[in-house]
């Protein structure tokens, strides 16, 4: 793997664009189902989009196990250069999972405890787009009465994951879709409702 493949593609400025991304991250989860975008100029290696690539750099550290459905060299080495993040062996170790577009979700990841909530995973998704496709009917805190957000490439299976997920609350898993620059987030505490009429 050539050295500079892993010097390449971070944050220009680190600290404040990790802070600006750490911002839309916070008022995506305020806001479940609102659109945001990445304006930050980053490029990981192996199909990894520019939100993913961003909010990897911004929420892993040393500390934080990672996981990747699809893990390259060249993509490890570009995560531990720029964060210092070990890859976890497997979904089940995962503070933050990132699924691919078109992969399927991974069993196993942590859920939290009823003691220990935040102990659980956050998954990231890259999707095909926005504004079509699956409709999803979203009620919750953050959003006034509900949302109707359209996304194209949905995992298989993952709307009844989100179904199933706001069961067990406060545990669970929390969901942030991407796709290129943009970004959705689906907290824990996000439901999913019936179709307006």
């Amino acid at each position: 793997m050539p050295k500079e493949i892993a010097l390449t593609g971070g944050f220009a400025q680190p600290v404040f664009e990790a802070q600006a991304a750490f911002r839309l991250l916070m008022d995506a989860m305020a806001r479940p189902g609102s659109l945001h975008k990445v304006e930050a100029d980053v490029a990981a290696p192996g199909g990894v989009g520019p939100a993913q690539a961003a909010l990897a750099l911004t929420l892993v550290d040393a500390d934080t196990p990672i996981w990747f459905d699809a893990p390259t060299p060249d993509l490890s080495a570009w995560i531990s250069f720029h964060t210092g993040a070990r890859l976890a062996t497997g979904p089940d170790e995962a503070a933050f999972a990132f699924i691919g577009r078109g992969a399927a979700m991974p069993d196993g990841l942590p859920l939290g405890t009823q003691d220990y909530p935040d102990r659980s995973a956050t998954v990231v998704i890259e999707v095909d787009s926005f504004g079509a496709g699956e409709h999803l009917w979203l009620a919750g805190p953050g959003i006034e009465g509900t949302c109707d957000l359209a996304v194209a490439g949905l995992p298989s299976g993952l709307a009844g994951l989100l179904a199933d997920n706001r069961v067990l609350f406060p545990r669970g898993l929390d969901f942030v879709l991407t796709s290129g620059r943009d970004l959705v987030a689906l907290p824990r505490s996000t439901r999913l409702v019936p179709k307006e009429s």
